[in-house]
């Protein structure tokens, strides 16, 4: 038979009081017993000094100096005399363990001897027997000891209050049980009942039913518990409500990854277009040479054409490859604390040539700033946009690169004087491929991956990149990092 939570609880209850009921009636029986074998060692310690005071009177009242005759004469006077004093029965024995006086002489069959012998030696001790406890202690003459005091003392007074003790402690533990049960079942009735209500609660959100507040209005634990299954409820439903959001996005995903696979399509047939425009190039050339191999100026044209679209050729599978490692595999990197001011100063000088030869000014405003950064990554980053700078300005244009700290961050400005992007190309100049002139990157040997890498590195950095720019009017990229802490 299964016991409902109200009758386990009310038993344990029970159970845990007898427990302790029991507990303390031991420790407060051991208590008194210790109590009474220490007043009545204490109340026949006095007797035992009132017994040597009067035997020390007599003996020096008397004119002999044997104890033997000593205790022959008032061997008996003197036990009589200490019983009257002290209330109990009073035996005197000499040095041999002979009984020379007895306040009640009457036949005993208690052994004694082991304990007086112990008292013949002059020390204290006592043997109980039934409801009667001896004590002998050692009697002494002025110098010596000359005999033992036996005192018999009645247990049946102590005994009897120990009993009634025990019986006490065990009427209380039975009404403690019985009162505990009654009031531990009212008591865990509430609990039980709020329980209930919860497993009812608990039963309905399995339905789909979620409650709108919480159960019990209580300030316990069952009370914190109800906040916390309603709590509970709350999540399962922002739960499912989440899943249901999920799987919308997973929708969405789906078509997400279907535009994906059709910009892929896209990037794969632009990648196969501009590998076949230098590849036809160098095909043609060497063509035109096989037909015409003694052409000494068609040689001369031959080799530069040739030269500078494969070099256009390996600048593209280099870029596409390197832009496939940053998309795939999150390439390792390794950052360190630099100061800006002398890598853009270095790299500015690095880019000078190359402008110079395009008839190209540059000026520059720089201010000491500490990044964390890949150093390889920044000095890709910078040579891409100068490059850029370079490939897209005007005769005579100019550059200006420059840094500044804004919001602890470190913002740097790359801008050109040359043609510039329409205002509807803004935004597709960072896709791979995608070439704002089509002859002048031809022209300049670009590949149109440059600025996809480039914002690729940046994003890795921690960074941002975005641009300004007017059709005719040149154009600003604008370039953040956070500061090193």
């Amino acid at each position: 038979m299964k016991l409902s939570i109200k009758v386990k609880s009310s038993l344990f209850l029970a159970m845990l009081l007898i427990g302790t009921v029991i507990v303390l009636s031991i420790l407060v029986l051991q208590g008194i017993k210790q109590n009474q074998q220490k007043q009545t060692e204490e109340t026949l310690a006095r007797q035992s000094k009132l017994a040597n005071v009067y035997v020390k009177q007599v003996y020096l009242s008397q004119t002999t100096e044997n104890p033997q005759d000593f205790f022959k004469q008032y061997g008996r006077e003197i036990a009589r005399q200490i019983g009257i004093i002290s209330s109990l029965h009073v035996t005197i024995f000499n040095m041999s363990g002979k009984v020379v006086g007895d306040s009640l002489p009457l036949e005993s069959t208690r052994n004694v001897r082991d304990t007086l012998s112990y008292a013949l030696k002059g020390k204290i001790a006592y043997q109980e027997s039934g409801d009667t406890l001896s004590y002998f202690a050692p009697i002494y003459n002025a110098n010596h000891q000359i005999g033992v005091v036996q005192f018999d003392y009645s247990l049946i007074n102590s005994k009897k209050f120990y009993d009634n003790t025990i019986k006490l402690f065990i009427k209380i533990g039975l009404i403690t049980t019985i009162l505990s049960f009654i009031i531990g079942y009212f008591f865990f009735n509430s609990l039980v009942m709020s329980i209930l209500k919860l497993r009812k609660v608990t039963e309905e959100i399995q339905l789909g039913n979620y409650p709108d507040r919480s159960t019990l209005s209580r300030k316990d634990e069952l009370g914190y518990l109800s906040q916390a299954i309603f709590y509970m409820s709350n999540e399962i439903q922002n739960n499912i409500k989440g899943i249901q959001q999920e799987k919308e996005n997973l929708q969405l995903a789906v078509e997400k990854l279907k535009v994906l696979e059709k910009q892929q399509k896209q990037f794969i047939g632009s990648i196969t277009h501009e590998f076949k425009t230098p590849l036809t190039v160098i095909r043609a050339y060497i063509d035109l040479l096989d037909m015409y191999s003694d052409d000494p100026k068609l040689l001369e044209e031959a080799i530069s054409t040739i030269g500078k679209e494969s070099l256009r050729l390996y600048d593209m599978v280099e870029k596409i490859l390197k832009l496939a490692e940053l998309e795939k595999y999150d390439f390792e990197i390794v950052k360190e604390k630099i100061d800006v001011y002398s890598l853009l100063e270095d790299l500015c000088l690095r880019m000078k040539g190359k402008m110079t030869k395009f008839g190209l000014s540059i000026r520059t405003n720089f201010e000491h700033a500490t990044i964390l950064i890949d150093k390889e990554s920044f000095t890709l980053i910078i040579m891409n946009l100068l490059d850029n700078a370079i490939k897209y300005n005007k005769t005579n244009g100019e550059i200006y690169v420059s840094n500044k700290i804004e919001n602890n961050r470190l913002v740097m400005n790359i801008s050109d004087t040359g043609i510039g992007i329409s205002s509807e190309l803004v935004d597709k100049i960072f896709e791979p491929f995608f070439t704002v002139n089509k002859d002048r990157s031809r022209q300049s040997g670009g590949s149109g991956l440059g600025l996809a890498l480039t914002k690729d590195l940046i994003e890795k950095q921690n960074g941002t990149i975005r641009v300004e720019s007017k059709e005719g009017s040149g154009s600003n990229f604008i370039i953040t990092f956070p500061l090193a802490e």
